[in-house]
């Protein structure tokens, strides 16, 4: 039997002998002729087989054998997985990529049962309980090879630039960020373990290392009742920290290139598929990103007839949008930080203005909707200690991250990103779910 090719590879191939396998997405059986769309991995190949419908008195084996295929192709089930050797044809004439293979033999690896679960009507919630069923469409097998490249893009960029990377631990003594949002579960010895919210504490810890850049894909875990299009109690955190800054935009710097280099490598693998899956332009961002003070962000908004009802000063999910809105009006820009938040909310271990007195952070925005926040942070032990304080912290329950400032620390900074709503909001999506393996939400542990 001759080696299995992959559909993507059917175009470049001469016509002639040929052996694919994949699963079933349609049959077409008609009178003279069966028809079968087979999905693999890469892609869709029409199979084609002339239809023996009964036999004469005289027939051999060969007819006999062709009326047992037209039999087993009649009842194949969508979703069963098989493996065709026959002899490939190419003919313009064919819409599914201008080949298509003519079925000597069919080989069933696994039967499907005949009624699928779902259908393409069928509810998020109901093709989330089916995952591996829904993740057999070409658009969301696109999506996890975008996702790939995306990753691989980024990490090209942090590898070229001599940036190291960290596998940080998930399971921890303390709280990484504060006491809220903490999934904790019992560990040896009558302990309690937290798993991390993020990997920030040892980000830092890098820092003190001297190992001067360091970045992170990884799971981080949020014990959040969220029940919003964005929120997921597990996710995937890409992370980076960088010494020896001046500032938080030397961090926004960094971010903003990557952003770049990034979209541009999944532009040009994938600019193609997804226009014509998705119906949308990959949008490769001009650099430097705008850059707006929450103050002036919340003047603009204002301006454009929307009151935001939060306490705190921080812009909501509509003041995201309004913003961002100005933004692409103004600049013709997907992107933009927002910059200067008050020390009130953000974390005891973001830097403030020795002027202003504000933090040197910031949040980036995408399409209205927030994927990072990134900031210097505070590397002078004394002055962690009191802003540690002033958010209600006990220090003594920090003495572990203390630590790392205690024996000298450089100047430093990173930021943290959600590569799902990068993801949602690069394809077009309207929620984590469909740009995510396995989603877990507060109401989801399965499958």
């Amino acid at each position: 039997m001759s080696q299995r090719v992959l559909v993507s590879q059917l175009q470049a191939r001469e016509d002639g002998p040929v052996s694919v396998s994949g699963w079933v997405e349609t049959v077409r059986d008609q009178k003279k002729v069966q028809f079968v769309i087979l999905h693999d991995e890469t892609g869709a190949v029409q199979l084609v087989n002339p239809a023996t419908r009964e036999l004469p008195e005289d027939a051999d084996a060969g007819a006999h054998a062709a009326l047992a295929l037209t039999d087993t192709i009649s009842n194949l089930a969508t979703g069963t997985f098989l493996t065709v050797h026959g002899e490939l044809k190419h003919d313009e004439r064919v819409k599914l990529g201008g080949v298509e293979i003519k079925i000597h033999t069919l080989d069933i690896a696994a039967a499907a049962l005949p009624e699928t679960p779902i259908a393409a009507d069928s509810s998020l919630d109901k093709r989330m309980d089916w995952r591996f069923l829904d993740l057999r469409q070409r658009r969301n097998n696109l999506v996890f090879r975008v996702q790939t490249t995306l990753e691989h893009a980024m990490r090209t960029f942090w590898v070229e630039r001599d940036y190291i990377e960290i596998h940080s631990p998930k399971l921890m003594a303390t709280p990484s960020e504060s006491n809220a949002e903490l999934f904790s579960l019992d560990y040896f010895e009558d302990k309690t373990a937290y798993l991390a919210q993020s990997p920030q504490f040892f980000k830092q810890m890098a820092q003190s290392a001297g190992f001067g850049k360091v970045f992170e894909i990884a799971p981080a875990f949020r014990a959040d009742p969220s029940f919003t299009s964005r929120h997921a109690t597990e996710f995937t955190s890409i992370d980076a920290e960088i010494s020896w800054i001046e500032s938080h935009e030397d961090v926004a710097r960094m971010q903003e290139e990557l952003l770049q280099t990034a979209f541009q490598a999944v532009k040009d693998k994938h600019g193609d598929e997804i226009q014509a899956l998705f119906g949308l332009e990959v949008v490769v961002p001009s650099i430097p990103f705008p850059r707006i003070p929450l103050a002036e962000a919340r003047e603009i908004v204002a301006a454009r007839g929307y009151d935001i009802p939060r306490t705190d000063g921080d812009l909501d999910p509509e003041g995201e949008r309004q913003i961002s809105a100005h933004v692409e009006e103004t600049y013709g820009h997907q992107f933009v930080f927002i910059t200067d938040y008050h020390p009130e909310i953000r974390a005891f271990y973001h830097m403030r203005d020795a002027d202003t007195g504000l933090t040197k952070s910031y949040d980036l925005l995408y399409k209205g909707v927030e994927i990072t926040t990134g900031a210097q942070r505070e590397h002078r032990v004394d002055v962690l200690i009191e802003q540690a304080k002033e958010k209600g912290l006990d220090p003594e329950h920090l003495d572990f991250y203390l630590d790392f400032f205690r024996y000298g620390a450089p100047p430093h900074g990173g930021f943290g990103m959600g590569l799902a709503r990068l993801l949602m909001l690069l394809l077009g999506q309207d929620s984590i779910r469909e740009v995510t393996f396995l989603f877990r939400g507060p109401t989801r542990l399965a499958p």
